[in-house]
């Protein structure tokens, strides 16, 4: 069998597992890329590359010139779904063994949670001026503005999650609403919110019914828009919060590789502050391990402060403080 064809195989079994068409798309062009670097290291054109060409010699040499110029992510990324996709072969009898035993895959250092930078006040600075108006556009949407960063500082969902909303997501008792949340990979989480939340959603909504001439939205209707009643696009989403943090003046206090993201790190991050556990955040978050959100909690470093501070010479350092140095 060829490679383009085993990929095919390979891909198409992926979809039980109801991966996001973001994923299987990554998965795709990370087999294309690798594939054509092996096929042109063989000295064949892709369409031509037998599988049980696929050797340990080959497929290292393939990933050592993908991996000049991108990042350890990146490298990490395409070698997972090559190892998926070798496992794949392997059981379907088109190779003896796999090959990525061959491969070195490169160590990624742990990711620190990113939240907003200073004293925790940020976010609070961001909502109060952003009700207030901050943000000039040509079409001023102040509640749709709002509720967008608030539900993100609240429940710590992801793009993709906020993006998915729609209408019949929020559901629950009057006090006791709830978001049902569709995650990564099509895992469902209900996530509760409080009254002033609720409030801001119905404010919201009521702007939204007033702004395009409605009497009702379907359940299925998308929960944000932009300004012309359109269902909000990634674009949309970072060019909003981008636009957003400049106006409330905290745009210095986002740090570098974050930027919807950085809200999710913010919620984390200060819950872990006011002794939410990892179990807890994991949760919330939607994180298939406790590990991530032990970051949050580890980031906080409430355990450590407090062990640090019990050492003696602590008490030493007072007096001689407090007793001008004799």
């Amino acid at each position: 069998m060829r490679v383009p064809q085993a990929v095919e195989q390979f891909l198409l079994g992926l979809r039980v597992k109801k991966l996001s068409p973001h994923t299987l798309a990554g998965y795709e062009r990370d087999l294309r890329i690798v594939g054509e670097i092996a096929a042109g290291l063989a000295g064949v054109a892709l369409e031509d590359l037998e599988v049980r060409a696929l050797g340990g010699r080959l497929v290292r040499a393939a990933f050592a010139e993908f991996a000049e110029g991108r990042s350890a992510a990146s490298v990490n990324r395409a070698w997972s779904a090559w190892n998926q996709m070798l496992t794949f072969c392997v059981a379907e009898g088109l190779l003896e063994g796999n090959p990525m035993a061959a491969v070195p895959r490169p160590r990624q250092p742990a990711k620190a949670p990113k939240p907003l930078l200073g004293d925790g006040s940020a976010s609070a600075t961001l909502l109060e001026r952003i009700a207030a108006g901050a943000r000039k556009a040509r079409d001023p949407w102040v509640e749709r503005d709002l509720v967008v960063l608030a539900l993100a500082l609240v429940t710590g969902m992801r793009s993709a999650e906020l993006l998915g909303l729609t209408v019949g997501s929020i559901g629950g008792s009057p006090g006791d609403r709830r978001i049902q949340v569709v995650g990564k990979g099509g895992k469902t989480r209900s996530l509760p919110i409080e009254a002033p939340l609720e409030r801001l959603i119905e404010v919201y909504v009521d702007s939204r019914l007033r702004r395009f001439g409605l009497a009702s939205l379907p359940r299925s209707a998308a929960l944000l828009v932009d300004t012309r009643g359109e269902p909000l696009r990634r674009g949309g989403l970072q060019y909003l919060v981008r636009q957003c943090y400049r106006y409330a003046g905290v745009h210095d206090r986002v740090q570098r590789g974050t930027l919807v993201h950085a809200l999710r790190h913010e919620f984390a991050t200060r819950l872990a502050e006011r002794g939410a556990s990892a179990h807890e955040l994991m949760e919330l978050l939607g994180h298939s391990s406790i590990v991530t959100g032990q970051a949050y909690v580890a980031s906080t470093a409430r355990e450590v402060r407090r062990a640090a501070s019990g050492n003696p010479a602590y008490e030493v350092l007072g007096r001689l403080g407090g007793g001008g140095g004799g």
